[in-house]
This record gives C-alpha cells, sequence and structure tokens, in this order.
C-alpha cells in the first residue's frame, strides 16, 4: 500500500558506469566472501559461499550445483550440474549483514547453456521479447510481510505484542516501537542505491512495508529477492521471523507483492496520452497492455498467486480491519485499489494479484508477456470501472488456476520462453502441492467433524 508520487515514473532510471569485471568490483568494495545466488522455480534462493581469493574462478567458471537437491528446477538426480554464471551488473555489497559479504545474482546453465528451468533466464528472454517491439520494462514491487515469533506448539503471535489494535494500520506509535528494525532495513536499502522513500506498518498487525524506487524489470526482481534475504536476516538478529506468506492469519489482512509496470521506447514513456476518451490519461497502448493481462489474469494467477495458501488472501470477504485489500475479480480502475489492475497515474498500471509467495522473475515474465499479447493483438480492455461480473472471477484455489493456466498458451509460452516443458513442470508441481494439502487432516475439520455425525 505505497504511498503515491505521481511523478515517480516519469523518467527512466538510467544509470551508466564502465564495464568491470567481477574480480574488479569484488576487490574494489572490499569483499570478502560472494554469495553466488539463484532462486528455484519457487522462489527458494540457494547460494554458494565464495572466498575472494576463488572470485576469478567464479567469474570465468561459474559455480556449480546438483540441480535436483536445490529444489524446483526441472532436474533428477541423475542430471549434469547447474552452473551458476554471475552477472556482475547485480553485484552487491551487504556488509550490514556480515562484514566483507556481498550477493551476486546468477543465471543458471546446464552443459554450457542457459538453463530453461532458471527464472531469471525466463525474464530474460521475455525481456528480449519486449525488446524486439522497440520497448524496455521498468517495475517497481511493494513487498509486504508480517514480524512474527513461533511458539513451541507452532503456533503464530506477532512479534510486537503491544500491536494489538483493530486498525493498525500507518500507526505511528506500532512503527516507532518497530523503529530499530524498520531502519536497519532502510538504512541498507540506501546504502545500496535503491531509493527507500517509505516505511509503514500496514493493515494487519505486525504487517509491515519498505518501500524502494522502480527500475528496469530485471533489476527488480533481483532487488525483491535480496530485500527478502536481508528483511529475514534482520528480523533474525533481534529473534523474529520475516514471513511473506500470503495469509498467515485467518483473521487479518494477507500480504500482496504488487508489481507496477510501465513500457518505454527510444521517445520516453508509451503510456501516457492527454486526449485519451476513456478518461485516465493513458494511450491505446497502454490500454492493450492492461487488456492482456485481464485476459490473461486468471492463467497470470497460477505464478503471481502460486501457493494454496494464496487463494486464502484473494478468496477473503472479511477481515478485522474491516477489508481485504486484495482483488477477487479481474478489473481495471483508476486510483482504486479494489482492482486486479489499478491505474494510479498516467504512466503506470499496479498488479495487484500477486502475493508474498510470487517468484518475481516469473511474475514479471508473465504479467510482461500477457500484456504485450494485448498490445500486438491491439486489445481493448473496455471501460474503466466495469466488471465484477461471473466471467471476470479470478481462481478460487491454486488447482482452479493451474487449470486456468494450462489451458493459455500466452501464460504457458512465458514460462516456456526459454525452452519447452517448464510450463507442464511447473503445473505438476503445484497440482502435487494442492492434493497434498487437500489430503492434510486440518484442525477445521476436526473442529466441525470429529462429534457432529
Amino acid at each position: 500500500m505505497a504511498v503515491d508520487t505521481a511523478d515517480a515514473f516519469t523518467a527512466q532510471n538510467i544509470v551508466t558506469t564502465p564495464p568491470q569485471t567481477l574480480s574488479e568490483v569484488a576487490r574494489a568494495t572490499g569483499t570478502t566472501f560472494i554469495l553466488a545466488l539463484f532462486v528455484t522455480l519457487s522462489g527458494k534462493p540457494c547460494a554458494k559461499l565464495v572466498p575472494i581469493e576463488a572470485v576469478e574462478q567464479l567469474q570465468d567458471d561459474g559455480v556449480g550445483f546438483a540441480g535436483y537437491a536445490a529444489g524446483h528446477m526441472g532436474q533428477e538426480p541423475k542430471d549434469s550440474d547447474l552452473v551458476a554464471i554471475p552477472d556482475v551488473s547485480s553485484f552487491t555489497p551487504i556488509p550490514f549483514v556480515k562484514p566483507g559479504l556481498a550477493i551476486v545474482h546468477c543465471n543458471p546453465h546446464v552443459e554450457g547453456k542457459p538453463w530453461p528451468y532458471a527464472p531469471r533466464v525466463i525474464l530474460k528472454e521475455t525481456l528480449k521479447k519486449a525488446s524486439d517491439l522497440g520497448l524496455s520494462v521498468n517495475v517497481g514491487a511493494e513487498i509486504e510481510y508480517f514480524l512474527v515469533h513461533r511458539t513451541g506448539d507452532g503456533a503464530l503471535t506477532t512479534a510486537d505484542t503491544a500491536d494489538v489494535s483493530r486498525q493498525p494500520c500507518y500507526d505511528a506509535r506500532d512503527v516507532t516501537r518497530m523503529y530499530d528494525h524498520l531502519t536497519e532495513v532502510s538504512q541498507a536499502m540506501n546504502a545500496l542505491g535503491w531509493g527507500n522513500y517509505a516505511n509503514d506498518h500496514e493493515d494487519g498487525n505486525g504487517q509491515f512495508e519498505q518501500n524502494f524506487d522502480y527500475a528496469d524489470a530485471m533489476t527488480t526482481a533481483d532487488r525483491v529477492i535480496t530485500a527478502r534475504y536481508l528483511l529475514s536476516v534482520i528480523a533474525e538478529k533481534r529473534g523474529m521471523k520475516a514471513t511473506f506468506m500470503p495469509k498467515p492469519f485467518s483473521d487479518r489482512t494477507g500480504s500482496g507483492m504488487h508489481l507496477h509496470l510501465s513500457l518505454w521506447n527510444d521517445a520516453g514513456s508509451v503510456f501516457p496520452d492527454g486526449d485519451d476518451p476513456k478518461g485516465l490519461g493513458l494511450s491505446r497502448t497502454a490500454y492493450a497492455f492492461i487488456a492482456g493481462i485481464l485476459e490473461h489474469a486468471c492463467a497470470l494467477q497460477g505464478v503471481i498467486a502460486p501457493t494454496v495458501n494464496s487463494y486464502k488472501r484473494t478468496g477473503a470477504t472479511s477481515t478485522s480491519s474491516g477489508a481485504t485489500w486484495s482483488p477477487r475479480y479481474a478489473t481495471y480502475g483508476g486510483n482504486d485499489r479494489t482492482h486486479y489492475l489499478r491505474v494510479p497515474d498516467k504512466n503506470r498500471v499496479e498488479l495487484r494479484g500477486g502475493d508474498g509467495s510470487a517468484n518475481p522473475y516469473l511474475a514479471a515474465a508473465t504479467a510482461i508477456a500477457a500484456g504485450l499479447d494485448g498490445i500486438e493483438r491491439e486489445l481493448d480492455p473496455g471501460t474503466p470501472g466495469s466488471g465484477d461480473s461471473p466471467s471476470d472471477m479470478l481462481p478460487m484455489t491454486l488447482l482452479h488456476a493451474m487449470d486456468a493456466l494450462e489451458s493459455d498458451p500466452v501464460v504457458t509460452g512465458a514460462l516456456d520462453v526459454a525452452g519447452p516443458g517448464v510450463a507442464q513442470y511447473f503445473a505438476t508441481l503445484k497440482r502435487e502441492e494442492f492434493f497434498a494439502w487437500h489430503n492434510t487432516v486440518s484442525p477445521w475439520e476436526l473442529d466441525h467433524y470429529l462429534t457432529a455425525f
């Protein structure tokens, strides 16, 4: 629920620096160890800790991983190693975590070729498709999270025991009690040049958001992964857990990962148009982009809301604060947070269907692909604010979302952009996840059925 600034997307965020090798930037920043990091399809961060003495080897050859052991990467135990090749442009010193430590995001390869199941590779290929249309994509991300404790019996409690008010959103007292955590994160973001501009208490007790400037799509996706890592380890220093789980509490607002998207060409932003007859100040290209996302929204939800728990957020009908802040229908409108796509100003659109469990590379890739499909087909989203019919309703469960995903050639094509089989693999994993949950007897079932018959 970021504070909007109307000029936030009025100019591209371009930084030009002379190219340097990984060895040069690592040594120039006093780095002693590097986390060579990639994420799995499910968003798990995987890394090896590489000493500065081996930086040239990392730079030239990458570092190997057993892909099957890493997690959901489309590999079996017999397969060749994933070799993580560092992208020096993503190099990020994080001495506030450990002196001399840095992260570099990597593109996994197998037998010398980019691995099609690697989320960063998928986004990279999607951005090439946008480039072929003469477009670049800027993305801003809002990361919501809860600070919690977990008791010995597994129950979750709010880390701040005094955070109990019915409407805690923006409460100055709650923010002040978490001052040390919030300011340490803020200072870390600003030390990295991310431009942290706001830190606030969100709608649920124990829920926070810390905003940073937008950038190109790949940089923002890398920053989401880095931010989740930083939030987790900084919270752990104070005996707390930071969770990005979409709906950790039944009676509270869930945690979203909202994406702000804008398209650019050599002349600047392609979204604004002062003669817009629909009244939002947008161009036909912007409306076509919106229409593409809306048309593919049900399939898109399988990627941007990819867990069983996700649908307890988007399916929520009420919370203790009185609002869910999560869309149930694929609609769009102006500066109205009840829509799937909000248009806060003429320079961007905000996709509000995603949550804290989304893989940022896959979320950005599929959303961009859906929007580009709308542009290529010159789709029209209709009148702003219309919708909320049964045909606009988002999937009710992860299983419904996988049905939609598998029947949508644009979203499956986005997942398969670097090679075939990824979409089917992803859908199979998610169906297995759904049935693993479905086959587990819950406390709710015991409460309702144990002596009911």
